[in-house]
């Protein structure tokens, strides 16, 4: 449980310099399943920094999902 979160920050402190697109795929699968994992967290304690960590995660993960897709 406490390590979801450990990465969780470990993930949102990283630095996101992707070389190809497979890396971006798989960084929005580890955004996405460490947002679940920290929804579950949440769920049980009902913490409001853990309500703060899943918004960044998901800042951090429409980020990289809007690369994906290119730009208009």
């Amino acid at each position: 449980m406490e390590t979801t979160i450990e990465k969780a920050k470990e993930f949102e402190n990283r630095k996101f310099k992707f070389k190809t697109t497979s890396d971006r795929i798989v960084a929005a699968r580890e955004a996405k399943d460490l947002i679940l994992g920290v929804n579950e967290v949440y769920k049980k304690k009902k913490d409001q920094k853990l309500m703060d960590l899943m918004k960044r995660l998901t800042v951090i993960k429409q980020k990289i999902e809007k690369r994906l897709k290119g730009r208009p």
